[in-house]
């Protein structure tokens, strides 16, 4: 069989990562401040996932359908570290008492799509058909 100790590795939920979304937000030295984002584990994403779901009566029977909109909100919730959207502060100042509005107010639409693009990157939620190719072809050399 093969090796398992190739498998036994420590948790991914501390891998984290700066990005630099926007110019707007600066630090007090005059530079762009950037989001820290981390990866999180499958479990936790089966329960954004299950956050996210909602289950309806259609001709008797029960569907749950996925609301897209509100996993990709609590993916980026569960993702971005700093700035904190919790924070009452920033709440306050955005106009909401809901941490998962925060982004949708603070960031614009291309920001918004740059931070969700980097936060799919570094979870590995995306992948080209050129890294699939890359991992078969090391694993068969």
């Amino acid at each position: 069989m093969g090796n398992i100790a190739a498998f036994l590795q420590p948790p991914v939920m501390g891998e984290e990562k700066k990005v630099w979304i926007s110019r707007r937000f600066k630090g007090e030295d005059g530079k762009p401040l950037p989001f820290v984002i981390r990866v999180i584990d499958q479990e936790t994403n089966a329960k954004l996932l299950k956050q996210a779901t909602r289950k309806n009566r259609v001709n008797g029977q029960v569907v749950q359908e996925m609301d897209a909109d509100r996993y990709g909100k609590l993916l980026v919730d569960a993702c971005v570290v700093e700035p904190n959207f919790r924070d009452s502060e920033v709440c306050a100042y955005y106009k909401t008492t809901d941490p998962l509005e925060v982004p949708g107010r603070m960031l614009t639409a291309g920001e918004y799509n740059r931070l969700v693009s980097e936060i799919r990157k570094l979870n590995e939620l995306v992948e080209s058909d050129e890294e699939l190719e890359a991992l078969e072809e090391a694993a068969k050399n």
